[in-house]
């Protein structure tokens, strides 16, 4: 499949993350044994043998940091070290925002392929089109670079030029543009009206998602009306997750009163509990949310709280099963810790750890066959298996070795998506079935 990059994004992706952020190292929870310390100093022996007698000079850094990362990925995947430069990119795809150009692109043929300058970037100003090939960065070729290379390449500092050499379609010779970087924020909700109905897309949660989230449920109320719509779908599927505060404020958004979630950690007094706040974004119009195996971490907390609460009705196929928490450490100069430190929990006590938010109303996807044969896919694949098949995760209360629902996949084009059709039938009443509209009153009982 082709792989897809947007200059919006900064560094590796969170992945199916639900995450908060500390401000300070926190305190040593137990003093280490005289055993512990033996076995430091094991490390310590085989990690001098390793620089002294090697065939090859090793990188000191690069050991240390592999050791950590060892350490950390021993005890589940989602904790692990992040350098002075990987934290740096995290924070920046948390806020949102950085200094850019405002393209997304992808590769071809050697050469990276504008898929689509936003709107008002330094990109659409210039006059860079859908289709255009960049070969050149600052002079140096693209040719041999990676996606990720040329991208990082383009971002940089807010006041800052870079000059592309663009090739493109019916140009007697190679665009020279010389473009200032500003910042970019990345655009984590997109929104459209079918119709009498809104549609809410969430591609990720970030520090802009809830202000994204409002301004779209503005738009469509002033572009349809409040007496046209029918109701809105929110699409969460393959959302891989972000920071857990935005999955409760995008939550609330939609909530009345009643619990979101609970978080808990290792010793029963680190137990947190978030509820909502009175007021109800889309003034208690049906709500359908959407999910597939991409769903995970944070947008499982979302769909989770909204089906327990009976606010909206959950259609797709079953969520990734993402049910753990991670806390960012800040460890100074030296980057950060992605550290598991609670599972969190729907308003009904679900764990969703290794088993996912089971839709109400199942609805399947199917791949299409030519996309089959081009990854060599079996009719029986699966291309998502979820939390519960990833080595060494942790094991959840209700765990599955079923895997996820479905095939982490949506169409491209909305005719054919089964699932949203699914979702607008519900809401226009063409289809009926009893989970939906999901019924109020749960909301007095929590």
């Amino acid at each position: 499949m082709i792989r897809k990059l947007s200059i919006l994004f900064a560094g590796a992706l969170m992945g199916a993350t639900a995450m908060t952020v500390v401000s300070q190292n926190p305190g040593v929870a137990n003093a280490a044994g005289s055993e512990t310390y033996r076995q430091l100093a094991i490390f310590g022996d085989v990690f001098e043998r390793v620089r002294a007698q090697y065939v090859e000079e090793p990188d000191d850094q690069q050991l240390v940091e592999t050791a950590i990362n060892g350490m950390l990925t021993s005890l589940d995947p989602h904790s692990s070290y992040m350098n002075a430069k990987e934290a740096a990119d995290m924070r920046t795809e948390t806020r949102g925002q950085f200094g850019g150009l405002g393209i997304e692109v992808t590769m071809e043929d050697e050469l990276v392929k504008v898929v689509s300058p936003f709107e008002g970037t330094p990109a659409d100003k210039a006059g860079v089109l859908a289709g255009d090939l960049i070969a050149e960065i600052d002079g140096e070729q693209v040719r041999g670079l990676t996606l990720g290379e040329a991208v990082e390449r383009m971002k940089g500092d807010i006041g800052t030029d870079v000059e592309l050499t663009i090739i493109r379609e019916g140009a007697k010779k190679p665009i020279r543009l010389t473009l200032t970087r500003d910042e970019i924020r990345v655009p984590s909700v997109r929104h459209t009206v079918e119709e009498d109905v809104g549609y809410l897309k969430v591609l990720k949660f970030n520090e802009q998602t809830t202000v994204g989230l409002e301004d779209a449920i503005e738009d469509i109320k002033e572009q349809v009306g409040e007496e046209n719509l029918k109701g809105y779908v929110l699409d969460l599927r393959r959302n891989p997750g972000g920071l857990l505060d935005e999955a409760v404020s995008v939550s609330d958004a939609f909530l009345e009163s009643g619990e979101i979630v609970s978080t808990r950690g290792r010793n029963s007094d680190e137990t947190r509990r978030y509820n909502a706040r009175a007021g109800d974004d889309i003034d208690g119009k049906p709500l359908v949310v959407l999910v597939n195996g991409g769903s995970a971490s944070a947008s499982e907390i979302v769909a989770g709280a909204l089906q327990d609460q009976r606010r909206a009705t959950v259609v797709g196929s079953r969520s990734f099963g993402k049910g753990s928490v991670q806390t960012i450490i800040p460890l100074g100069q030296n980057g950060a810790l992605r550290l598991t430190t609670a599972l969190y929990y729907t308003p009904s006590g679900r764990s969703i750890q290794g088993r996912g938010i089971d839709p109400d109303i199942a609805v399947e996807q199917p791949l299409p066959q030519e996309i089959r044969e081009q990854m060599g896919l079996d009719e029986d694949d699966d291309l998502v298996r979820g939390e519960s098949s990833l080595r060494g995760h942790i094991t959840g209360q209700e765990e599955t070795d079923e895997g996820s629902g479905s095939l982490d996949y949506v169409p491209s084009e909305k005719a054919e998506d089964l699932q949203l059709q699914y979702a607008l039938d519900l809401l226009r009443g063409v289809k009926t079935n009893a989970m939906f509209p999901p019924k109020r009153e749960a909301n007095a009982a929590n």
